[in-house]
């Protein structure tokens, strides 16, 4: 298989895993953003240093590589805090919009700071596959909530700004797991602090168990993007990563019942052939 099928591959179990993620985020019921956000990135820290441990992985970064890691790393952790805290003060369907304007933003970041120019069909694909996410999630954008709405697109901005970084770390040869790890241990460090500043009441044991698999499925989701954008450019597989829309759908509809309209049903098509499009074109 080469690096393009498998960044393919890769970024679509990290949309499976992201959306597994959000069901579990959605049952641990009204928790503070950052107490979500700590559960998400322990877990992946715990399996990090397990994996770097086990397989003996070095811990390298590399002497040019400092600015670009924590860059991963903080902005990582901004567009976690913000897409969180743009799902609690918004609708669900306007937050998940914004949050789809990642691959979008990467790509853009991967244009000036990686110098991959994409082609015209890609960017037409991408395109395609933003409006078949408007037709699933109809974002009414009723909330008048504009700080909400702010931190929804910055959320989007950041991570993909995060994403560029990690196709850049791996470019230079840094290693997966280490990406993992340093992100993982940063957003940890960076969030415990507002836990115990703004905390209130302890969590119950399903919560916690729920938190658990998120954090869980956060981590497959996380190794797997990883993995993916050091496999291949932002450009060539980022649309892909609209699939987590059709796994959220699914999910949905098997954990809370929820049934898709006939615009969802569009929007499936719409992302489903813009995916096979590029597929068909990067083969060519």
């Amino acid at each position: 298989m080469s690096k393009k099928n498998k960044g393919i591959c890769c970024i679509i179990m990290s949309a499976f895993c992201f959306a597994l993620m959000n069901i579990f985020v959605r049952m641990s019921g009204d928790l503070p953003s950052v107490e979500k956000s700590f559960f998400r990135n322990f877990v992946a820290m715990v399996f990090a240093a397990v994996i770097l441990v086990k397989n003996r992985v070095p811990f390298v970064i590399g002497k040019g590589n400092y600015v670009p890691m924590f860059c991963r790393a903080f902005f990582g952790t901004i567009g976690i805090l913000c897409n969180f805290y743009a799902v609690d003060h918004l609708l669900v369907a306007d937050a998940s919009m914004l949050n789809k304007l990642s691959p979008f933003f990467a790509i853009v970041f991967s244009i000036f700071i990686l110098k991959e120019i994409p082609k015209k069909y890609q960017v037409g694909c991408l395109l395609m596959a933003l409006v078949g996410c408007l037709f699933v999630v109809k974002p009414g954008f009723a909330s008048t909530d504009a700080v909400g709405m702010a931190a929804g697109v910055c959320g989007g901005m950041a991570a993909g700004l995060a994403y560029t970084m990690v196709r850049l770390l791996g470019s230079r040869g840094v290693k997966g797991p280490v990406i993992v790890f340093c992100f993982s241990c940063f957003s940890c460090l960076m969030t415990l602090p507002l836990i115990i500043l703004f905390y209130h009441t302890p969590m119950s044991g399903m919560q916690i168990l729920t938190l658990l698999g998120a954090g869980l499925a956060a981590a497959g989701g996380q190794f797997s993007i990883t993995a993916a954008y050091t496999y291949a450019p932002a450009k060539e597989i980022s649309v892909y990563d609209y699939t987590q829309i059709i796994f959220s759908t699914i999910m949905g509809f098997l954990f809370f019942g929820q049934i898709p309209d006939v615009y969802s049903f569009i929007g499936y098509v719409v992302i489903c052939g813009a995916s096979v499009i590029m597929f068909i074109k990067n083969q060519k």
